[in-house]
């Protein structure tokens, strides 16, 4: 099977189950939005500061999947299976810390002056979801280690299958009935809870009992922790997990900028939001697909061979990125009003939409790229373009375009602002990291490298 038909068939499979999780905030959107306007605001506010925290710590874990694909690739199972274990001291740290940021949100939301009614819908929210992060994580680890190994449709099924229990949770503990009165945005994350668990507790059978596991000797004692081999995983987690932060961030943090100019924007951007996120798994899973054969081929010694794979993924995600972005455009409208009955906020989406589209297509590069700079161990610039770029341009642009307006422009307090100046601050991230890629497959590809 040649390596293109390796990453279409791994992202495709990676795709399937990263559209079932998704599926899960397409669900919770569009039933908190038919339950009530504030619901859904106060869903907006809660998922902005959750994914926040939980997709910085997913990204610490998400880094070694290099790690592990290079195991793979030189044939070092023992040493593979070891690396999961001590992963699992970096989960139990993570897990630490993000509960203790979703449990205390009372200062981001005073920070981003979220209005204070709000404030408690939105504290409940999110104690609820403290509860579902560690079997989160800890699945998160079972999902990277699949990718890694090259059979990532172990994990996909789940993700599929437990939709079957998120969509009816979602809407029966929203909408209350038989006995139970109406939960409001709350239900959404009983539901969630329930759903992390249920994936924990099948992927943990799924690791004892599937004969693929066997030869890694997973359950063999847990060893001290390994600090050399932690420190490796934080020097290449860290600066990734606090690259996904800005890039997150730099797109949540809106739903907060957002919230004080009332229910109506943050409901128009929490759509705008859902389906620029629904995109995005498409280069998303390109990107893991890729970075997981182009770690196995370095680890096989083949650094000509993974440089070509690279730029097969490169490609293949800005196609599919215009692609999907023009589709977006021509549907906006029709998208819009499958979330929501108000008029108002169906127009105000679909005007956001047409920025998504723009969004969307350098997201698509941009994701690509920064998942194969991973696999060549450069987590530390790609962290320092987000952070000037993305935080510096695009989030805090669009505030001081929305609020405080600039010389011949005066404020305008719209969520258009904010899309806009984030777009463009994209736009030239991956450029940057268009630029960044090239270079370093041209210094691998060297004769004098490979010696």
């Amino acid at each position: 099977m040649s390596d293109l038909s390796t990453i279409s068939r791994h992202a495709l499979t990676v795709l399937a189950g990263q559209l079932a999780v998704m599926a899960f905030g397409v669900t919770d959107t569009i039933v908190a939005g038919r339950h009530a306007p504030e619901s859904l605001a106060a869903l907006s506010i809660g998922s902005a500061v959750f994914v926040s925290v939980y997709v910085a710590l997913m990204g610490v874990l998400q880094a070694l999947l290099p790690v592990w694909a290079e195991q793979r690739g030189a044939n070092a199972q023992a040493a593979l299976g070891a690396s999961v274990r001590q992963s699992l001291y970096l989960c139990a740290t993570a897990s630490v810390l993000g509960m203790a940021v979703l449990l205390s949100p009372g200062p981001i939301l005073h920070w981003t002056d979220v209005p204070p009614a709000l404030h408690a819908e939105v504290s409940r929210y999110l104690a609820i979801l403290a509860l579902g992060l560690p079997p989160a994580l800890l699945f998160r680890i079972y999902s990277t280690l699949n990718q890694s190994l090259g059979h990532p449709q172990l994990v996909t099924w789940l993700q599929v299958g437990s939709l079957a229990l998120k969509v009816p949770l979602s809407i029966w503990l929203t909408f209350g009935g038989g006995g139970l009165a109406p939960q409001g945005a709350a239900g959404c994350a009983w539901a969630t809870l329930a759903v992390n668990y249920g994936l924990l507790l099948v992927s943990w059978m799924m690791l004892r009992r599937h004969a693929m596991y066997a030869p890694l000797a997973l359950w063999r004692s847990m060893e001290r922790p390994d600090w050399a081999q932690l420190a490796r995983f934080l020097r290449l987690g860290l600066p990734a997990g606090l690259a996904i932060l800005v890039e997150v961030t730099s797109f949540t943090l809106m739903a907060l900028f957002i919230a004080r100019q009332g229910a109506l924007a943050s409901a128009a951007h929490q759509i705008a939001a859902n389906l620029g996120a629904v995109l995005y798994m498409v280069p998303l899973s390109l990107g893991i697909a890729t970075s997981a054969r182009v770690s196995f081929w370095r680890g096989a010694g083949d650094e000509r061979r993974a440089a070509a794979v690279a730029l097969r993924g490169f490609w293949l995600a800005t196609v599919m990125g215009c692609v999907l972005a023009a589709s977006l455009f021509v549907a906006k409208d029709r998208l819009a009003a499958l979330y929501s009955g108000d008029d108002a906020v169906v127009a105000l989406a679909a005007a956001l939409l047409a920025w998504v589209a723009a969004y969307h297509v350098a997201d698509a590069v941009q994701t690509l790229c920064i998942f194969v700079l991973r696999s060549y161990r450069i987590t530390l610039a790609p962290l320092v373009v987000y952070g000037v770029l993305l935080w510096g341009v695009g989030l805090y642009g669009g505030y001081v375009l929305a609020y405080q307006g600039w010389p011949g422009w005066e404020p305008q307090p719209s969520p258009v602002t904010f899309w806009a100046a984030s777009a463009a601050a994209l736009g030239i991230t991956a450029l940057v990291f268009g630029a960044l890629l090239q270079w370093v497959l041209r210094l691998q590809t060297r004769p004098e490298a490979r010696q």
